[in-house]
């Protein structure tokens, strides 16, 4: 099933979301729905809150990224394709790196965001098992975006104070309806 896009401005992006068990049917569909959501969107990345759940699950593929890189990460991308279930970044390091990010429920805004290089994380598959990984470059930059969305953190809330203002504008429009898109969005979703 496809879902429509929450839109920027809906309560339910700034909402800390809730875990939930990685086991059960409604998990497993969810997570199908999601991805089939995340193609339908042409995203690379596909958290909960952005359908209008307040759970700790995101999907990602970052195939889409892998023809832009050297071999080494390009061969990462291809591969760095599954869900998230509660998902914890565990350690932060490396140095900080700015890239132009955007955001399905932002669609028409682009902005560099600084996020550090390299992440520890630790997440649940559907057998329940805890899985910990190191994650490097656009992998880790991924992670770290969908993650945000989960502890109700959006893109514009990384940017300075003075960007944030400079678009303000812009997101007003997409809050508001005055977007379009290639997918189906919902507005102001509690």
């Amino acid at each position: 099933m496809v879902y429509p896009i929450v839109a920027y401005g809906s309560p339910v992006l700034k909402r800390l979301a809730q875990e939930v068990d990685p086991t059960s049917v409604e998990t497993r569909t969810l997570i199908d729905d999601m991805f089939e959501t995340m193609y339908a969107s042409k995203g690379v990345g596909l958290a909960a809150p952005q359908i209008g759940l307040s759970s700790r699950i995101f999907v990602v593929d970052a195939s889409p990224f892998a023809e832009d890189m050297e071999e080494e990460e390009s061969i990462v991308l291809k591969e760095f394709k599954r869900a998230f279930v509660n998902p914890v970044i565990v350690e932060e390091n490396g140095e900080s790196w700015s890239y132009e990010e955007g955001c399905l429920s932002i669609p028409g805004i682009h902005e560099k965001i600084s996020r550090l290089r390299e992440i520890k994380i630790r997440s649940q598959n559907s057998n329940g098992d805890w899985i910990e990984e190191q994650l490097v470059g656009l992998s880790a930059r991924i992670f770290q975006h969908e993650y945000d969305h989960i502890q109700g953190i959006l893109f514009p809330d990384r940017m300075t104070p003075l960007k944030r203002r400079m678009i303000q504008g812009r997101l007003k429009n997409v809050s508001s309806g005055k977007v379009d898109t290639i997918y189906r969005m919902k507005f102001n979703v509690k």
